[in-house]
Parts: C-alpha cells; structure tokens; sequence
C-alpha cells in the first residue's frame, strides 16, 4: 500500500476503504454526447432524448452584442506566479503565518512556527472567504481547511510529527480567520491590534443548534447535553447571510478520527461518512482522545455542519446549525425568496453524492433578529429529469422513514432514500443577483459509470452528469419554477462542459462549444457571482499539462457570461496551487481570491520565490489605473 501520509483526500478513503464494486446499473448512456450533437441542441440517453436550451449554448454565443468583461481573456501558464491581464495587477495581503495578533511572531520559514504561534497566526490552506463592512471598517473571514503535511512538518524528519506540539500546531492550522483589513497608500493589509481579530480552531466552543440539538446521537461524555462541542475544520466553501454573519461549512471531516482499538468496526452509518480507524496522518487523536471513534463513537456526530460566525463580536459561541444537514459541505449559498423566505443551497462534495436545498420556516427581516432564521425549515434533495425538469424531494419523516433528527445527522442516507439524483462532485452553488437562477460546480467524477457511491447508489450516467469517468466537470444551472426559490420544482440545463477540445475534438471529452483552445480547464470549483450577473468561475483540477489536459496549465479563475455562454480565462495561479475563494472589496476597486495549497508536491516557492517555503494566503487583485472591478 502506498503512504498513506502523501495521499490526498479522496485517493486515501479509496486506499483505505474502497467504494462497493460495481453493482446492477441501469442502462447506461448509448450514444456518448458530441459537440455536434450538443450544438445540435439534442443529447441522446438511452430511450429518451435531452434537449438543450440555446439561450446560452447556441444561438447567444454567436448573438453576443456587448463586451461585458472588461478585459481580453489570457493564456494558461505554467509559471509559478499569479498570470493577470494586461492593466491588471496583484499583491499578497495575508499569508499562512502572517501574525494576526500583537506580539505574535513572523513565521519562520524554518520551523514553520510552532502551535502557539499557529494559535494567533493565519490558519493554512484558506478556501472560502467574504468580507463585512460596518461604520467604514472592513473585515474578512476566511475558512483555514486543512494544512499541507508535508510543509507544515518540513523541518522534521520524513516530513512528519516528531513531537505532540507538531501535532497541535497542524491542527492549529485549521479552522477560520477574523481580521480586520484596511486600505493604506493603494494596497490592503491586516489591523493587526484590531479587538475583531480572532481564530476559531478545532478548540473553540461551539453550539449544536437545530433539529437534532441534545439528540442522543450527539451526546458524548464531554457533552451529555448533545448541545455544545468542540471546534470546526475543513472547512471549504462558505456562506454569507443578509442578516450580516459569515456560515463555515465543514467538509472532510471525516479524516482526523482514528481507533486505538484495532478490533474496533465502524457502524455503516459513520462509513457512509468516511470515518475509518485511520486518519489521513494528522495525528489529531494521539493529542485528543475525541478523535478515538473507538472510545468516543458519536464524536463524528458532531462535525460536518454549517457553522454561523458572527464577524463583529470576537467573544460571540459559533453556532452549528444542524437543520441545513450534516454531510461533505461545499459551501452554503443564501438567497431570499420574494417572500423574505430564507433558501440555502448546498453541495455535498463526494463523487455521487447529492444537491442540497433549505427552506427556513422563518422570513427575513430587514429590521428584526434574523438569528433563528436557520433553525428551522423543510431540507431537500434534487431531482433531475431527462426531459430538463426537476424536483425538489423533500427529506421528511415520511419519505425517509427516519426522525428530522436523524435526517439532520444522517443526511446522505435520508437523500438515498427519496432516490434523489448522485451528482458529479456538487462543489459550490451561487445564485445570480440580477435573474431568478442557481449554478452548480460539477467538478469531475471519475467513477461515473463505474461504481456505485459509497452508499451502493447508483451512478451511472444520467442527464445532468451524462459523461462516464468524468474527468473535466460541468456547470449545471437551474431556473425555479414561477421566478420562485421555495418552489418545489424547476427547469435546467448545462451551462458548459469542460473539456478539451484540442485533444478529444468530436467527442464528448472535447466538452461544450463555449469552450475553446483559449480557454479549456478542468474541475470547476469554486463559483461566485459579481454584482452584474458575470458569473467567476476557479478551478481545482489536474494541472499535469499533459495526456487528457494538455494545454489547461495551472489551476485558474475564469468569467462567464451567463447571457451568452462566452467564457474568459482571467486568472492563473501558481504550481500546484487551487484557486478558491472570492469576495469583493467594499469599493469594487479589489477583488481578494485564494491561493490554496501551492507547491503540494514540492514545486513551488509561492509567493516569494527563492527557497522559501511555499504558503497559501489571500491576494487582492486590481486595475493598474484603480478603476472598478466587476
């Protein structure tokens, strides 16, 4: 078996504990899509037939009238730096390490700091992030997910834990960041006396708010009450509410509960979760006798939620909002319905798992207290039909058989149930703020057609994720039914396929006609709109450059033109990097974006070159002559 210690995620629950064989399958897709097919307007499965909407795959790429860019797309690059357009420049405003308190020291690149360091530092890995404004001042969260192992313990042998501090420092390393940022001569940085300046770490005290709040199921013998529990981390994407607080949202979990007891077996239910009585090498339960699913079964219970943080009150619990479901979050998407309902949707980020929607019991209110506004509400998983319709399947007691508790911390199996729709990899969701509209990042799926998901549903190809063995992704979006987010039912289509056409041409790995040799990519990741409806696009993929991505280089952020089907390449970040996270300056004169996990196989020095050790961190990108962005 390989070492487990440089596995990544996915290919280390694989390793360790692979998904079912394949089981019966329903007929599969008989004739593969081609781009003539997919112009052609009609793909075709099995008996059925799927039509294509051309409002922005047809007739309105080539009918595209203005240029809502405001810059001419870039070519992919290999290089070990940020690549912007012409006009268009970059500067680092906070790295992993960079101190965030006073007195705090300036990493070391040696040492890679120590847990107490860590502890009042910038986490590692930063994923999703926003920004808060309130009486002219600024400040970001941004999700700290999980910490390179092989950096962050460089200095040791093996490049792994040679003392429990190592340990603790990795896990310092999780968790959120709270800084206050200003603007000073053109260029951003941190306050770094600012009181708003915290770290929320796997130690944080935490509520367990919701349906299942003081379930049995969340009771340990820390927390009899099954209400409060300890910290959050892996957080990937995030959310950001109308009522002004930021939502974490917990996704490989999973992978930092180990056994001591080498007899122990995990129930079916924490399996479907990935809990194994192995780690993925952090440590955590030699340090934190929690993370010993054989001493505490039900600690893994109580992860894998939406967190709501309150940016403005650095003495404020972070609440664990269990009635939004507990699984692999990608990140949590607010919208307001017409009515003021509260609608959140999610993504359960495992290859054939589910779409996820929320509809709170509660109305917002623009003057009112908004903090229960996610306690309560009716959880659902998508449908997708071949005729371009969905549904909206409601996980109730009586379509699933379980309690809403149960349904609040088994949520895959609630989802499993109904027979709602195994999805490619659903990473983040974002809503257009100028039409009635939801996109989905359908990253890559390799076992498409292979296997079933590691519940024994099945995964063969199916209209909205029609490409066995996955390898690029798509971008699936839906229009609710009467202009609606609460409606039960919409209407779909695929934005784009990615792919490439320069080595697949004719086949369905070439992808949709919107994209081309100038701008292919692969895995869409991360999706966020700007106040124009131009939809931004990053991409954590195979940055190999080779065989099947030939020509994509590094991972990069892209701008679509959800009216067109136009696609731009605006951005590519450094080697081995993921490009993740977005939010807008208060001004829209700086657009801030992640840089997540550079040099993951040794071959970067990002951002300052040399032989310094590589760290993620935030950049601000901006017009060269301070013009307005987005």
């Amino acid at each position: 078996m390989q070492d487990e210690h440089n596995l990544d995620f996915d290919k280390f629950d694989e390793v360790m504990s692979p998904p079912p064989a394949v089981t019966d399958f329903d007929a599969v897709v008989d004739e593969a899509i081609s781009r003539r097919g997919f112009l052609g307007g009609v793909l075709a499965f099995g008996a059925g037939t799927f039509l294509v909407s051309t409002t922005a795959m047809t007739k309105g790429v080539a009918a595209a009238t203005a240029d809502r860019f405001g810059f001419e797309g870039i070519a992919a690059s290999t290089a070990d730096t940020i690549t912007l357009p012409k006009g268009f420049k970059w500067e680092p405003v906070v790295l992993w390490g960079d101190p965030i308190k006073p007195g705090a020291p300036a990493f070391d690149h040696d040492t890679r700091g120590t847990a107490a360091s860590q502890e009042t530092s910038f986490g590692d890995n930063n994923d999703g992030m926003s920004i808060f404004t309130r009486d002219g001042r600024t400040v970001l969260v941004v999700n700290n997910e999980y910490t390179n192992r092989d950096i962050i313990w460089g200095n040791r042998p093996d490049n792994k834990p040679a003392e429990d501090d190592d340990i603790m420092k990795g896990k310092m390393a999780h968790g959120v960041t709270v800084v206050e940022v200003t603007s000073e001569g053109g260029r951003w940085k941190v306050v770094q006396d600012s009181a708003l300046n915290r770290r929320i770490t796997p130690d944080t005290e935490m509520a367990l708010e919701g349906v299942a709040s003081g379930h049995d199921l969340l009771k340990t013998a820390a927390d009899p009450t099954g209400t409060k529990t300890l910290g959050t981390w892996n957080n990937c994407g995030n959310g950001q509410t109308p009522w002004g607080t930021y939502l974490a949202c917990e996704e490989n979990f999973n992978g930092y509960f180990s056994a001591a007891d080498e007899e122990h077996k995990t129930s079916p239910e924490l399996s479907r979760y990935g809990v194994r009585s192995t780690d993925w090498g952090y440590g955590w339960a030699k340090v934190d006798e929690r993370f010993d699913v054989s001493k505490h079964p039900n600690e893994p219970n109580r992860a894998g939620y939406v967190v709501e943080i309150d940016p403005w009150n650095p003495d404020s619990t972070p609440i664990k909002r269990t009635s939004l479901g507990r699984f692999k979050h990608e990140n949590a998407d607010v919208v307001l319905a017409a009515d003021g309902t509260v609608v959140v949707y999610m993504g359960d980020d495992e290859r054939g798992e589910y779409l996820y929607k929320f509809v709170s019991d509660r109305k917002y209110s623009a003057l009112g207290d908004n903090s229960g506004a996610l306690s309560s509400g009716k959880l659902y998983a998508a449908k997708f039909e071949a005729d371009q319709t969905g549904k909206w399947l409601e996980l109730s007691e009586a379509a699933t058989g379980m309690t809403n508790a149960e349904i609040a911390i088994h949520t895959r199996l609630a989802a499993s149930a109904v027979k709602a729709t195994t999805m490619d990899r659903p990473e983040w969701v974002a809503s257009n703020p100028v039409k009635v509209e939801s996109y989905v990042a359908l990253t890559n799926n390799k076992n498409r057609g292979v296997k079933p998901n590691a519940g024994g549903d099945d995964t063969s190809a199916n209209p909205a994720n029609p490409r066995e063995e996955n390898l690029y992704g798509q971008i699936l979006r839906w229009m609710p039914d009467g202009e609606d987010h609460t409606a039960d039912t919409f209407t779909w289509n695929l934005f784009a396929l990615a792919g490439n056409p320069e080595v697949h041409d004719g086949t369905d790995r070439a992808g949709s006609p919107n994209i081309n040799a100038g701008n292919m990519f692969n895995s869409p990741d991360g999706l966020s709109f700007d106040e124009n409806g131009m939809l931004w696009i990053q991409t954590d993929g195979n940055y190999s450059n080779a065989e099947d991505f030939a020509g994509m280089g590094n991972n990069q952020m892209l701008v679509g033109d959800t009216q067109t089907g136009e696609i731009r390449r605006f951005m590519v970040g450094p080697n081995e990097a993921e490009i993740t996270g977005l939010a807008w300056a208060p001004d829209r004169r700086t657009v801030f974006v992640g840089i997540q996990h550079p040099g993951e196989d040794g071959n970067s020095h990002f951002p300052d070159g040399g032989t310094t050790v590589p760290r993620s961190g935030v950049i601000a990108v901006s017009r060269e002559d301070g013009g307005l962005l987005g």
